[in-house]
């Protein structure tokens, strides 16, 4: 006897699954199934969980990324570069927050040098060079070739004192050197002086200094204040290649780009953090790879009752008693991660951490009843990462070696085995620690036979080149992986999360290996 077909039809209405398929499994399983009721009591990586596909009814331009930072800053792109030496200094930093993220600049600096690095991205336009190399009128043509051999260009800016800010003396280009022999002959003997300069006021929006390049014909145009000081350049090539950043991080007041910096826990990092306000910095972290300690709760404290708008991301945390006394102490936010990124061995040295997958979603769950969004931190290997860490309930990731080898990341590249490579470090490498973030691993250091263990190690990663090729690549996989799973935007990815209707399931070793690159004897991997 043949069992009778369910009606289909619906009038045309999209039908849900029935409850015993819904629990079988056969779709997958809840976060709380995986993360809460957890029988064989074991946390998970990235690559263990992978989402369930789910319906699309949205194209790929629907889906919306934009996101919380902490409670009071908001970003179009959920992406954060980490504080680290070989990550983030103010070009990663400008470049992130054009791009919709933000970057957070190290604190491996004097205090005078990190506020410095914070003053260079809220002083950037588009198109304006706030800091370029100068020379003074007693410099040498030597002194123009080795900086165009270094860095690829020749119109240099002269000036009295031969930096940023002296005096207007004069401009050198190219066609000033081309000719000359004698590498010993001034510059005051074949620059263009002041008085034939083409030259703008401060203040000029880059329509109108466009214009002035156009009437001009000159390849730099210098910027100058009302006592003739150098404030800027603006060059025809930077016009030229000129894109307007619609989802730039900016103040909505001032205007000025969004930026980060790190700090520590010590008594002196409370005048790093004064120095760090002046300079206009719009996010602290406070860096810590273990954030739940009295060092870290009085500092919170500090800087909301000396700092009373300033936002604070606290951390790092793994659990949600972790967080809890950081929330309780002011935070604004949670940095989440915990012996996980790629040259991080606290996991192996202090035997201490978590697995990124449960952190992320514990910490995400438990912080959401206050308010409080979490910054997944570390474990980001690829496109996918980021998307299980945004599903699982992170508002932000942040991202080290992902973004090192690009070429805002501090540092040069070089060849070795004929591949092009930046050096990577973690920040409890002992080179690292040894150029002060052991500030970040070691809270008592009063023993003159005080001991650094290390926690990290130095290495080198792959050129990625441009990070204005690079982020946009990271983004569209986002989007590509979210449509996938039917998810049109974060809002609705944590309303599915908590509702049980977002599923997973947990992949086997063998899944893994399937789920990536196998079966080929050799392949070309390309990104973008």
């Amino acid at each position: 006897m043949s069992q009778e077909e369910p009606d289909l039809s619906n009038g045309g209405v999209m039908l849900d699954l029935d409850e015993e398929t819904l629990n079988s499994g056969a779709v997958g399983f809840t976060a709380s199934q995986i993360f809460i009721k957890n029988p064989s009591c074991v946390a998970y990586t990235y690559d263990d969980v992978i989402m369930m596909p789910g319906h699309m009814n949205f194209g790929l331009e629907d889906v919306d990324i934009s996101t919380k930072l902490t409670k009071k800053i908001s970003l179009k792109v959920p992406f954060v570069s980490s504080p680290m030496d070989t990550v983030t200094e103010h070009k990663m930093a400008i470049s992130m927050a054009l791009q919709g993220g933000i970057g957070i600049i190290h604190s491996n600096f004097s205090i005078d040098d990190q506020a410095a690095e914070v003053r260079k991205v809220k002083r950037f336009k588009n198109g304006f060079i706030t800091d370029p190399i100068c020379l003074s009128p007693a410099s040498t043509v030597g002194d123009v070739m080795a900086l165009k051999e270094k860095h690829g260009y020749s119109g240099i800016p002269i000036t009295d004192s031969g930096e940023m800010g002296g005096k207007l003396m004069g401009i050198v280009s190219n066609r000033d050197i081309t000719f000359i022999e004698d590498r010993a002959v001034k510059l005051n003997e074949i620059m263009t002086p002041r008085g034939a300069l083409s030259v703008a006021k401060e203040g000029v929006e880059l329509v109108e200094a466009n214009e002035i390049l156009k009437e001009s014909k000159k390849g730099k145009l210098p910027v100058v204040n009302g006592q003739d000081e150098l404030v800027a350049l603006i060059a025809r090539t930077d016009l030229l290649t000129n894109i307007e950043f619609d989802k730039a991080s900016k103040d909505p007041v001032t205007k000025q780009l969004l930026v980060g910096a790190a700090i520590g826990t010590r008594p002196d990092d409370r005048g790093r953090a004064g120095a760090l306000v002046d300079a206009g910095v719009d996010v602290i972290v406070i860096d810590s790879s273990q954030g739940d300690s009295v060092y870290q709760i009085e500092m919170i404290k500090h800087l909301k009752s000396s700092h009373p708008e300033l936002q604070v991301i606290a951390g790092n945390v793994v659990t949600p008693s972790q967080a809890l006394h950081l929330i309780q102490a002011g935070a604004d936010g949670l940095r989440v991660g915990m012996g996980i990124g790629s040259i991080c061995t606290t996991q192996e040295v202090c035997a201490v951490g978590r697995a990124q997958a449960s952190a992320v979603y514990h910490v995400a769950k438990f912080a959401r009843k206050y308010g409080v969004p979490i910054l997944a931190d570390g474990g980001i290997k690829s496109t996918g990462h980021i998307t299980k860490a945004l599903a699982l309930g992170a508002s932000s990731v942040m991202m080290g070696s992902m973004l090192a080898g690009t070429d805002v990341a501090p540092g040069e590249y070089y060849f070795q085995d004929g591949v092009r490579l930046k050096r990577y470090r973690g920040m409890g490498s002992i080179e690292a620690m040894s150029k002060g973030s052991e500030k970040r691993y070691v809270w008592e250091n009063g023993s003159s036979h005080s001991v650094k263990v290390a926690q990290g190690v130095s290495g080198a990663v792959q050129d990625k080149g441009s990070l204005l090729r690079y982020i946009p690549y990271l983004v569209q996989g986002v989007r590509h992986g979210m449509q996938d799973g039917g998810l049109k935007s974060l809002d609705q990815t944590w309303k599915d999360l908590y509702s049980d209707k977002l599923r997973f399931e947990i992949r086997s070793p063998a899944a893994q290996k399937e789920g990536g690159i196998h079966g080929l004897h050799s392949y070309q991997k390309r990104l973008f």
